[in-house]
């Protein structure tokens, strides 16, 4: 067991960064360089689909060689994208050809995550992975601060330093270069020390393909014949519709000049804000959220978890209109939003694993996530053109209404709820 030690943390550290990268620190890069809020939105939700799709080509993963090829050959294929992000920055174009490199990020991060969740289970037994699965998950959250909060500091830090004797135009681009430049080299470095340090389980080995397709379609066939499938559908789609458009313009809302209805901070600011405070606050959320649900169960907690998801996101209303300039207050603001996230993003995750518990659990949980990243593609995609056409203010008056669907479909997965866990022996 203390040898899985050598690779569990920086595994799931590795499994975290790139999407991170894809999700948050793209948003964060492209206002940096001047790109409407219209089209970051549209653009980087479209980077999604590989997460939805994920669980369509998971097969693939088992058919041809093992998890562990797999994980190696997909951190060289980040480190490649990682690295063309770098050259195309400073170059014409730049957010045509780096918006081409993240789809390739997304598509081999999702990739990398088929991997190396089949990999823990195939490299650990049934008791090391109840043993690690703190460690894990802990380590993919420190990804968060590696990425949205170190890495955005670091381009922050660049941006100051060569702005000094550059114009914007020309720092900030070169700033994110080389930020991007270490996560590239950060990502070779994880590319060696995995080829030496992951395990050969004799278990992990590539699967026959006609009775992995007749598997896949049996297992796919018994989702769509769950009960309460249309009620649950709809609370995977719908809990997070007001975050899923929020996701996407609290950085630029941040970032934007007051002028603009902004609060006008740096990329150093923003990078710190979210890298320590808010990443914390999301943290314990999450933990109290599952400690809370083992102790009383998800029908006494989904209710007040769906108020803890969605009413924080008043402070950017009040942000928005208050305009603060004290960076405690904005800092604590959005950990109390973030806090309220993690808090209530546990209900979901435990739904979808209560819903997915069967003969196909594995494969159902998938289908579940993919719904759950579908859900938050489609809104996130408008959500940068309707704040460009009603301004900041209206936009998070606009987020709060769109809060009501959420707590619509929370109420009927009460009533499900009171139904199935009645049932169940205490």
């Amino acid at each position: 067991m203390k040898k899985s030690w050598l690779w569990i943390p920086s595994l799931y550290f590795a499994e975290g960064l790139p999407y991170v990268i894809v999700m948050s620190v793209a948003v964060i890069m492209f206002k940096r360089l001047g790109i409407s809020n219209t089209d970051i939105a549209l653009y980087t939700s479209w980077l999604y689909i590989p997460w939805v799709i994920k669980p369509l080509w998971s097969p693939i993963v088992d058919i041809f060689k093992t998890k562990r090829w797999w994980i190696l050959i997909t951190q060289i294929i980040i480190g490649a994208g990682l690295a063309g992000i770098v050259l195309t920055l400073p170059g014409p174009n730049p957010f045509r050809y780096s918006l081409a490199f993240l789809w390739l990020l997304a598509f081999s991060s999702a990739t990398h995550d088929i991997a190396i969740d089949g990999f823990y289970m195939l490299a650990l037994d049934k008791k090391e992975q109840a043993y690690y699965i703190g460690i894990r998950n802990t380590f993919y959250r420190l990804s968060t601060i590696g990425g949205q909060g170190l890495l955005v500091m670091l381009a922050g830090l660049w941006e100051i330093s060569y702005g000094a004797s550059s114009p914007a135009e020309i720092a900030v681009p070169k700033a994110w270069s080389n930020a991007f430049y270490v996560s590239a080299i950060i990502f070779g470095l994880f590319f060696i020390y995995h080829n030496f340090m992951l395990p050969h389980p004799p278990s992990d080995k590539k699967i026959s393909g006609s009775s992995l397709s007749k598997t896949f379609l049996e297992s796919f066939g018994d989702f769509f014949r769950k009960k309460q499938l249309l009620s649950t559908l709809a609370f995977i789609l719908l809990y997070r519709f007001a975050e899923s458009q929020l996701a996407k313009l609290a950085s630029p809302f941040l970032l934007d000049a007051r002028e603009k209805g902004g609060l006008g901070l740096d990329t150093l600011d923003v990078g710190f804000i979210y890298g320590t405070m808010g990443i914390i606050a999301l943290t314990a959320g999450g933990i109290i959220g599952g400690v809370l649900i083992a102790r009383n169960g998800l029908k006494y907690w989904v209710g007040w978890m769906a108020i803890a998801m969605n009413l924080p996101n008043l402070v950017y209303l009040y942000m928005a209109y208050a305009r603060p300039e004290n960076m405690a207050l904005i800092s604590s603001c959005v950990a109390f939003e973030q806090f309220g996230y993690g808090f209530g993003f546990t209900s979901l995750i435990y739904y979808m694993i209560q819903f997915s518990e069967g003969k196909y659990q594995t494969a159902h949980y998938a289908l579940c996530t993919g719904f759950m990243a579908f859900g938050m593609m489609l809104p996130g995609m408008i959500s940068g053109w309707i704040q460009e056409h009603i301004g900041y203010q209206h936009f998070f008056i606009w987020i709060m209404l769109c809060t009501i669907p959420s707590f619509i479909t929370v109420a009927h997965v009460q009533k499900q709820l009171k139904t199935t866990e009645a049932s169940k022996p205490d």
